[in-house]
This record gives structure tokens, C-alpha cells and sequence, in this order.
């Protein structure tokens, strides 16, 4: 049975109930990461015993999962919110949307892919991520599709995230470490032996990460429309 199905224990003197476990488990982790989340320290920010917790969650990962499933609510559209009605376009908004969400929360970039969230706001995402797809080929060549723009979109963030972990971490920002490393970096092309990064370290124009993940992605979902829509489609 899944933490979804099962039912919350009676109410008790001091109020508790998984909305407020997991809200003050979403706070920790926003400041101190994943490593910061434990059972006994989300009681201790709700004034509760550790064992108490354990009647509305039975391990860390189903926190975890419903972490998870909490933040899917930012992806998906408002209640009203005009809907794209081109199967590209909706995939693009979900992925600045889930991109977004993950820059609010970093630590969601630990917990993107892997086994498809099973809560209802993760099943919300996954069944319009789908639907933005459905009709354009058989579900089989859909999912394959949403999988390749998946890969992509979750592979962006996480490098994202992790070079500003880096940079909190070292006090460097990306254009120190640049200057810092510039002299290694310049002997080692006057070799010779890379001739193709060097003409990218010296002729490519340097972009923020927002304008990276747009351009990566219109690529992808380029390729991906065109493969579904296409002849052989």
C-alpha cells in the first residue's frame, strides 16, 4: 500500500497530519539540502515526537516521494490558466516550469527521473506531459518521445544546480573559476592537441544558463515533433 492509500492516524492533542510533516520537511530541505531532512528533525520543527511521524510515514523516501509530489503541484498550470493548445508548446512551458521549480527548490534536482512519482500531482504532470503528445503517433513512440525530452530537461537542471552548488560551496563564481583556471587552460591548448576546444575557448559566445536550457530545449522538442510528425511517423 502506498503512503497515498494509506489512511492518517487520529487526530491527537498537538495537531499533525502529513500537509504539515511535509511542508516543514520541504523548509529544511530548501535550506540545507536533502542531507538536512530526517525524521527526527522534522519533529523537532513541529514540536513532536520522532515516533509520531512514524504513524503518517514509515520511511525517508516515502518523505521524499511526497516532497516530491508536493513541488509537482508548481509545474503544473494554475487552476484557470490557459492551456497551450500545441503539443510543443505545453511540453516547453512544463519544462520551464519544472526547471523553475527546481531552482526554488534544489534539491529536487537529487529526485528528477528515475521511477515515476506516484502521487497525484506527479501522476497530473505525467498525464499532461502525455496528453501534449497523444494523437501525434502510437503510445509507444510517445512515450519514447517524452522520455528523450525528460533525459534532457532533467539532465540541464541537475548540471545547472550543481554549478551553483559549486559556486555557494568554493565562494567562486563561474567567471572566477574561469580566470583561475585560464592559465592552465591556455597552455594546454598551445599544444596543439585540441585545436576544436580551442577555437570554442576562444570564438563561442558565453551564455546564461536560462538562454542554454531554452536553446537545448527547442532542439529537442525540434527533433522530437518533427520524428512524430514527420513521413515515417
Amino acid at each position: 500500500m502506498t503512503v497515498w492509500d494509506r489512511p492518517e492516524p487520529p487526530a491527537r492533542p498537538v495537531p499533525l497530519d502529513r500537509e504539515r510533516i511535509v511542508a516543514a520537511a520541504i523548509a529544511l530541505a530548501d535550506e540545507g539540502g536533502l542531507d538536512a531532512v530526517s525524521l527526527r528533525k522534522v519533529a523537532a520543527r513541529l514540536n513532536a515526537g520522532p515516533m509520531r511521524l512514524y504513524g503518517y510515514i514509515s520511511t525517508k523516501q516515502e518523505l521524499f516521494d511526497l516532497m516530491v509530489d508536493e513541488v509537482q503541484a508548481e509545474i503544473l498550470p494554475a487552476r484557470g490558466e490557459e492551456r497551450p493548445g500545441d503539443g510543443r508548446e505545453a511540453l516547453r512551458v512544463l519544462a520551464h516550469r519544472t526547471r523553475q521549480a527546481a531552482l526554488r527548490h534544489e534539491w529536487l534536482a537529487d529526485l528528477l527521473g528515475g521511477r515515476p512519482s506516484l502521487g497525484p500531482h506527479g501522476l497530473a504532470v505525467t498525464e499532461a506531459t502525455l496528453a501534449a503528445l497523444d494523437g501525434l503517433a502510437g503510445i509507444d513512440t510517445v512515450m519514447r518521445a517524452v522520455e528523450t525530452v525528460s533525459a534532457y530537461v532533467n539532465g540541464a537542471i541537475r548540471r545547472e544546480i550543481a554549478n551553483l552548488r559549486a559556486e555557494r560551496a568554493t565562494g567562486r563564481s563561474e567567471q572566477d573559476w574561469q580566470r583561475d583556471s585560464g592559465p592552465h587552460v591556455m597552455r594546454m591548448l598551445a599544444t596543439g592537441r585540441f585545436p576544436t576546444l580551442s577555437k570554442a575557448v576562444h570564438d563561442a559566445t558565453d551564455v546564461a544558463a536560462e538562454t542554454s536550457f531554452a536553446t537545448g530545449l527547442d532542439w529537442v522538442l525540434d527533433a522530437v515533433t518533427a520524428k512524430l510528425t514527420g513521413p515515417t511517423a
